[in-house]
């Protein structure tokens, strides 16, 4: 997912700084401004709570496949007691749970492969676990090795591997002696952090009550930065898809920054391409070589203006192609861009769909679903005959929210096709793309994003060609219509008991009453809050801080409806916030949290997963997941925030706010180990085994002090009794399975 941000500037994902410098709304009044953790309790900002917002669920418009199943006669959802705030560096779960390790960095993949030694000198990462664990799906196989959808205790997790822990371009841990930050790069160094990005497809198996992965499964395989991909799509063969790898435009190596996933009905894994820009160097006087063409202004909106310097470095590692093309420039003479990497950049921030079970299928990259910062990607309701929609959030600061709605109809057939990739030719090639707007009243319309769009046809600041330039630029053509800025859209998942889908907002440090230079946000209905957040004794944190998980309701059409209303269904705030102001959904301490991130509906209980990627609640407690019934929108009221500003006289802002949670409804299940994310998790359909990645702990460790493993910060999972090093082992992310003492299902 991205950098907490705690860290100086220079430890931030440059992605997620935030490249809209469109005028489009954040859009209506004000809310509160600089209110310390402090001044909040002593009620410095005044709120009105007004009339009850809207009523109703949305009518089931699904297969009853996808409601989830009742609970048994004695079991009680959230009935574990919840987990208090931790600092340890420990995995902390309920009561009568077990959380045990099973794939972690660097373990291996095929027969033989040697097991990790986790001292800097594992190669072969091509036939390893991936670093920075992140979104994952299960696929369930047969005891004969057959996709099963029924099966419980043998399958496959599919899991991205979005990053690396970095400081000064190095991937410390994973090097001897902490790397080189010097360029140019080595390239021994480079081709492993090449390998570690990317996805893994790992075979599991629950003997007795243990579960294990299968070192020498022929399912196990790995996807990196140098996989070849093909594009799909509209923008397949199009002019800003010519390389010199391609140059036909239909083809790319690798998929990078993987982050949120998705399943297909179908069968298949979706994986989000999220904070990509930042791998690629573009130099000065790229500018003019391209003669300050139309793509000049697609490069700054996508993060990467003339001068940016890369993430990692991997371009300074020799003149080998695969280090070449990192280098977005036009560096040749030809007018396609077939003789250099000037399009490089236009293969990367996409859905790529890979079929998890079959290695032979090659990967495509489904551009008709828009490129960006990707996070996860949530199918809508399934009514046959009626199309299927995708919804999709763009993780950045100011950034939008997406739908996808397919040209065909869902056909139930299609649950079990025999060809499982050309399914998603069918829904995820031909149909349209829409970007949320979002009204002060609580509701909203979905705004296509297409060539015949007036908006997008006339639009001066950047002309497009055709349907895939729409596509391929899908932010620019987003500010065209003036979609509505979002506090970073991350994860985003449909509840199955009422088809509403829910968009984890994780927070903005952007938001300001009075907004100065074009990258601030005044607050809006939609992100309401604005407020200064102490972090410790001295640490302020303005903006929204603390993130909030909104919901929305389509209209009568459901998938295919292009109107829809929402609300917010919870505040992440300090439950010691003013309820008035920053604490809207009065959360216990049993309940608060910062920063919602990832966020998944289980399948079997109906229970809403919360995850956390903070860095304003860190002096309190480490990243955690929670556990929720949520109800649906509208079940909750209005709420009028008013606060003064310099210039103007009073702002106010209304926000419409879901039902509070109860002790019953809303409770923390699990807290990580020292300066991790929690991130990315799913499980066995009988809901009895839940499977939930811890990425990158121990971040928080200067590369300075890699030779003395008493200054790490984290030691998880070594300390854990996993893998070599012990105590004082190089922290690895890694996934871990949560299991039910009594055999019962997961978070009852």
């Amino acid at each position: 997912m991205n950098k907490r941000i705690d860290f100086p500037i220079d430890k931030i994902d440059p992605d997620d700084i935030g490249h809209n410098t469109s005028a489009n709304p954040s859009f209506d009044g004000v809310l509160q401004a600089r209110l310390s953790r402090r001044s909040i309790l002593r009620g410095s900002v005044g709120t009105a709570a007004a009339a009850v917002f809207g009523s109703g669920a949305l009518a089931a418009c699904g297969g009853s496949d996808d409601t989830p199943a009742p609970a048994a006669p004695t079991e009680t959802l959230l009935g574990f007691n919840a987990v208090g705030k931790s600092l340890a560096d420990t995995v902390v779960v309920p009561a009568g749970y077990t959380a045990s390790v099973l794939y972690a960095l660097g373990d291996p993949l095929t027969a033989a492969t040697p097991a990790y030694a986790n001292n800097g000198t594992d190669s072969d990462f091509e036939n390893r676990a991936g670093d920075h664990h992140d979104g994952m799906e299960w696929f369930g196989l047969s005891a004969a090795g057959l996709p099963s959808v029924t099966s419980v205790d043998r399958g496959l997790l599919a899991m991205n591997h979005e990053a690396t822990t970095d400081e000064n371009r190095s991937s410390f841990f994973l090097h001897a002696n902490g790397g080189t930050s010097a360029l140019p790069r080595p390239a021994a160094e480079v081709d492993k952090e090449l390998a570690i990005h990317g996805v893994s497809v790992v075979e599991v198996r629950k003997t007795g009550a243990a579960w294990a992965t299968v070192q020498a499964s022929a399912f196990n395989r790995r996807l990196t930065t140098l996989t070849e991909i093909d594009i799909a799509g509209p923008a397949a063969g199009n002019a800003l898809m010519v390389t010199r790898f391609s140059t036909t435009g239909t083809k790319t190596r690798g998929t990078l920054n993987n982050c949120g996933t998705g399943k297909t009905p179908w069968g298949t894994l979706l994986t989000g391409e999220e904070n990509w820009a930042g791998y690629f160097t573009r130099p000065v006087g790229d500018n003019a070589a391209r003669a300050n063409d139309k793509s000049v202004t697609a490069l700054n909106r996508y993060g990467r203006a003339e001068g940016a310097a890369s993430r990692h470095g991997w371009e300074s590692a020799g003149a080998d192609d695969k280090y070449a093309r990192w280098i977005n420039a036009r560096t040749g003479v030809s007018v396609d861009g077939s003789d250099d990497y000037r399009n490089e950049l236009n293969g990367m921030g996409y859905i790529v769909e890979i079929d998890a079970y079959d290695k032979t299928k090659v990967a495509k990259k489904r551009t008709g679903l828009g490129r960006f910062a990707h996070e996860s990607a949530a199918f809508g309701r399934l009514t046959a005959g009626q199309p299927v929609a995708v919804y999709q959030g763009d993780d950045s600061r100011g950034e939008y929210i997406y739908k996808w709605v397919s040209t065909a109809n869902w056909d139930a057939a299609d649950a079990n096709p025999a060809d499982r990739m050309a399914t998603g030719d069918k829904y995820l090639d031909a149909g349209k793309l829409y970007v949320a707007t979002f009204a002060a009243d609580g509701t909203g319309q979905w705004v296509e994003l297409s060539i015949t769009t007036p908006a997008i046809a006339a639009y001066a600041t950047y002309p497009f060609a055709d349907q895939a330039d729409v596509l391929v630029n899908a932010r620019l053509a987003a500010d065209a219509v003036g979609a509505t800025k979002m506090d970073r859209p991350e994860w985003c998942s449909t509840n199955p008991a009422n088809g509403e889908i829910y968009f984890a907002l994780t927070n903005n440090s952007n938001r300001r009453v009075e907004p100065s230079g074009s990258s601030q946000m005044a607050p809006d209905s939609a992100n309401p809050r604005v407020y200064t957040d102490i972090k410790g004794t001295s640490t302020s944190q303005q903006g929204n801080p603390n993130g909030h998980i909104l919901r929305i309701k389509e209209g009568a059409a459901g998938s295919a409806a292009i109107s829809f209303t929402w609300d917010v269904y919870l505040f992440g705030a300090e439950s010691s916030a003013s309820p008035g102001a920053v604490n809207l959904s009065n959360l216990t301490g049993d309940q608060d949290f910062s920063s919602p991130d990832g966020l998944a509906f289980s399948p079997s209980t109906g229970i809403c997963w919360i995850q956390t990627d903070d860095g304003a609640f860190t002096d309190v407690t480490n990243c955690m997941m929670l556990a929720a019934l949520p109800g649906q929108v509208g079940d909750g009221e209005k709420k009028t925030l008013t606060y003064s500003r310099t210039v103007g006289g009073p702002l106010t802002v209304d926000t419409y706010v879901g039902k509070p949670a109860t002790a019953n409804t809303l409770k923390r299940f699990l807290v990580g180990p020292v300066a991790c994310e929690i991130t990315g998790l799913c499980e066995t359909p009988d809901g009895k085994a839940l499977f939930v990645n811890i990425q990158h702990p121990g971040e928080s460790t200067s590369q300075a002090n890699i030779g003395d493993p008493t200054r790490y910060t984290s030691h998880w999972p070594g300390n854990a009794g996993y893998g070599a090093g012990g105590a004082a082992a190089r922290p690895r992310s890694a996934t871990v399975v949560i299991t039910k003492n009594d055999g019962g299902r997961i978070g009852s």
